[in-house]
């Protein structure tokens, strides 16, 4: 029988509180990717992304000691991220200027998302680019607390409950915050098969 997940992260923080920090280092291991695609689907930036990983791992770490276990290790590493990922956007204080050379390799390949936004009808290759390089626009137009919901729900798949304890927000705020968020990127991407369609 597989081991509950908790259980392993519980016992590899019970050994990162001793002083192990190999221990540590497995559950970097363990939640970087998700956390990464977190950061930076948010940011849109990967330099920024890196970062802000290296930086919410070593806050982690520091704060590990008083971990107690309330919330699942998934839902507090998740909760730090949001949390210091939104406060490095607002110092930022700016609009990401989009790269067009840093476009959105997570979304390109993430068939789910492309799917959900696309519509049934079969996209050309060059129009699939442009549709993900306009989502990624889209998403940078969103409010910070918008685009977290979003990247949480649509692009990770997280239930509505494992993100309110995340945001430390009602199950109905994560809704409404999904509801407006997605009229949003709805309209932008409205606007945009408008202009991409023949006249």
């Amino acid at each position: 029988m597989d081991e509950d997940p908790r259980q392993v992260d519980n016992e590899l923080i019970a050994r990162t509180q001793a002083g192990d920090s190999s221990a540590f280092d497995e559950l970097v291991r363990k939640y970087s990717a998700r956390l990464y695609s977190l950061v930076y689907n948010m940011t849109s930036n990967h330099e920024d992304a890196n970062d802000l990983l290296q930086d919410i791992f070593a806050k982690a770490y520091r704060s590990i000691k008083g971990f107690r276990g309330k919330s699942s290790f998934y839902t507090w590493i998740h909760s730090i991220g949001v949390n210091m990922t939104i406060n490095f956007l607002k110092k930022r204080g700016r609009h990401f200027q989009l790269s067009l050379d840093d476009v959105d390799a997570n979304i390109q390949n993430d068939k789910e998302f492309i799917e959900s936004t696309s519509g049934s009808n079969p996209v050309r290759e060059a129009d699939l680019k442009e549709l993900q390089q306009r989502l990624n626009e889209a998403m940078m137009k969103l409010s910070y607390e918008h685009r977290a919901v979003v990247t949480m729900f649509d692009i990770q798949g997280m239930p509505h409950a494992e993100i309110s304890k995340i945001l430390n927000v009602s199950e109905g705020t994560v809704r409404s915050r999904l509801f407006y968020a997605h009229r949003q990127l709805q309209n932008y991407l409205e606007e945009f098969r408008e202009f991409r369609s023949p006249s």
